[in-house]
């Protein structure tokens, strides 16, 4: 009896072309792909954050605020701390440990007032035992980086307490502005770890990192290859095999 070997038996294969599978192998295949380039650019994105964030530049002092100011421009504003009206911004993590950021409104002195967040401090034995972060309310100047408030996935409104300091979680600019009665700077400035009266300032750009986006780009790609491969597969057929 004849044998054949395992490399002449594949010779014995053919490729079927059915076009059913081939047209949502490549629907499947374009989508993937674009969702590749979509998170290569966010990538791109994030690293021209990193890299402006990092830049060692001198401070520019603060505009009005009908001026906008590039996110992480270093600037300079003079003005005294409004103690008696600070915000707890609620959710806010340090290393894995659950704390609150320290919101204080700088009164300018054409009484409009920036926002400062002075950093990161842990959440107490209980949530009402809020942390004691009083300030003194002498003219000073602070320095920082100019940002936004951080943004949820999903914002659910009547989030503020009462009471002062007040909590919050993920509130909006014109909210926090109209329970100070006053106009606020549409950002807020992140306190340099230098400067005094702050607290836990380990400042980096928010949200997912370059590295991050890089390898979802990769899984992405990775689903395309693994769609062609299948695709393949799925359609080789032996000889004389009826499909």
């Amino acid at each position: 009896m004849r044998k054949y070997s395992p490399v002449l038996k594949l010779y014995r294969l053919r490729f079927e072309l059915r076009p059913v599978a081939t047209a949502v192998t490549a629907a499947a295949v374009l989508l993937f792909i674009m969702l590749g380039n979509w998170q290569l650019g966010r990538a791109a994105e994030k690293q021209a954050l990193d890299a402006e964030f990092m830049r060692a530049e001198p401070p520019l002092p603060l505009p009005p605020a009908a001026i906008a100011v590039p996110r992480y421009q270093r600037v300079t504003a003079n003005g005294s701390y409004d103690s008696e009206h600070q915000f707890l911004l609620d959710n806010m993590s340090e290393s894995g440990v659950a704390g609150f950021h320290v919101l204080t409104p700088l009164l300018l002195s054409d009484g409009n007032a920036v926002l400062v967040d002075r950093g990161w401090v842990p959440l107490g034995a209980t949530r009402e035992a809020l942390p004691d972060v009083t300030v003194s309310g002498t003219s000073r100047m602070v320095a920082g980086r100019m940002d936004q408030l951080p943004h949820p996935a999903i914002r659910l409104k009547g989030q503020a307490g009462s009471g002062w300091p007040r909590l919050t979680s993920f509130p909006e600019m014109n909210e926090l502005a109209s329970l100070l009665g006053r106009d606020l700077h549409p950002q807020l400035i992140l306190l340099d770890p230098q400067d005094a009266d702050g607290y836990v300032r380990n400042w980096q750009v928010r949200g997912t990192t370059y590295v991050r986006h890089l390898g979802y780009a990769i899984q992405w790609f990775a689903f395309a290859a693994t769609a062609v491969a299948i695709w393949f597969v799925l359609g080789m057929r032996r000889s004389g095999e009826v499909p």
